[in-house]
Parts: structure tokens; sequence; C-alpha cells
């Protein structure tokens, strides 16, 4: 699922200008080409290489992906794209313990949608790799980019496909908008509704990992 991802957002790129690659993304502070560059930083991540490269951004997170970000962002988005091309098929990553495989699911959804969103791009992703991403993010604390404090007392309800998760009242919409949602992000304009929306705080869009 993972790589299908990676595979769908390099198809995207290849027809996207040098200007557009310049634009903002949905992550605060990054343009569209510096989640691209940290996409590719993602799948180069081994156990070992994650650890040295945390204790050299002294632990801080945000430190750590500016790093990444620089290091894998080519002079050119022609540069990036081979760049990300090259990484398609890893299957590489941190320690299994710190970020399971569902979370890398959730990496490639959510930052190809902070890309493809300013640009006007829309995929239609695999409604299981949606739902496997959006059961992960429930069962993970904030601190960790997760959602598990934010939705633990109402129920997720996808108008499009069959997932039903939690327990209250519900909030009800389709399953990517969802998953944005548990994923730090602000869902498409009135794209979710049901009383569980006011028992919850929409998050603004950020980096959330």
């Amino acid at each position: 699922m993972v790589h299908t991802e990676r595979a769908g957002l390099m198809e995207d790129l290849k027809h996207v200008s040098d200007d557009d690659w310049k634009m903002d993304s949905l992550c605060s502070g990054w343009t569209v080409h510096d989640v691209a560059a940290h996409l590719v930083d993602c799948a180069l991540t081994t156990s070992g290489n994650f650890a040295v490269t945390m204790m050299r951004a002294g632990f801080d997170f945000n430190r750590q992906n500016a790093r990444g970000v620089a290091a894998n962002r080519g002079t050119t988005p022609a540069e990036t794209l081979t760049r990300l091309s090259e990484v398609v098929h890893r299957s590489s990553g941190p320690p299994r313990i710190l970020a399971p495989l569902a979370s890398r699911l959730v990496e490639e959804i959510a930052h190809g949608e902070d890309i493809r969103r300013p640009l006007g791009i829309t995929r239609n992703y695999p409604s299981d790799a949606v739902a496997k991403a959006i059961r992960y993010q429930v069962r993970t604390g904030v601190k960790f980019g997760g959602a598990k404090e934010l939705v633990n007392s109402v129920q997720l309800v996808s108008d499009n496909s069959d997932l039903e998760i939690g327990d209250g009242p519900a909030i009800t919409g389709p399953a990517l908008e969802l998953l944005m949602l548990v994923s730090g992000r602000s869902p498409r304009q009135g794209s979710l509704s049901g009383p569980g929306m006011e028992d919850i705080e929409v998050p603004g869009n950020d980096k959330a990992f």
C-alpha cells in the first residue's frame, strides 16, 4: 500500500510545473517541494539512522524533520522527483516499536493530500488503505501525531465506505476527510457533520509528523 501511494504521488508530480513546486503546502512553513523532500527522507529512514539523526537533533522531531528536508531536497524539482522515484519500493523504516508500518501509510496519504490539495489534484485512494491509516491514528496518542485523545468519546462514520470506529456522538463524512481530521489537518469545509463535531476541536493544518 505504501509503495502504491509513493508511485501515485510521483506520477502526479510529473505533471506539476516548477512554479507549482514553490506553492505553500498544507504543512505550515513547508512548500510542495519541501513535503516531497520530507517523503524522500522518510523512505530513507532506517532503525540505525533514525537513532543517530534524533540524537543529533536533540530529540526534537521538528528539527530532525527540517534537517531531513534540507538533506533530501534537490536543487530542482526534477532532481527531487528523481530521488522520490528511487525510493518508491524501499521497505526500510524506523524501529517498528516507535513507528509501525501503518504509520508510513498515514505519512503517504496525509502528506500526499498536503501536496495535492493546494495544487488542485485529486486522488481516489484505495478504501482499505484509508481505513488502515485511520485505525492506526485513533490508536496513537496526539503526542505521536495520532488522535487517540481527540476522538476517544466520539464515533467516526464514513459515508462512502463501511468504516465505523468508536462510540459516542457521530462524526460522519468521507473516509479521507476523517483521516485528515485524525492526522492533525482541517478537513474540507463542510465535509464532516454530526453531533460529534461539537465534542472535538478541529485541528489546524500543520506538519503533524
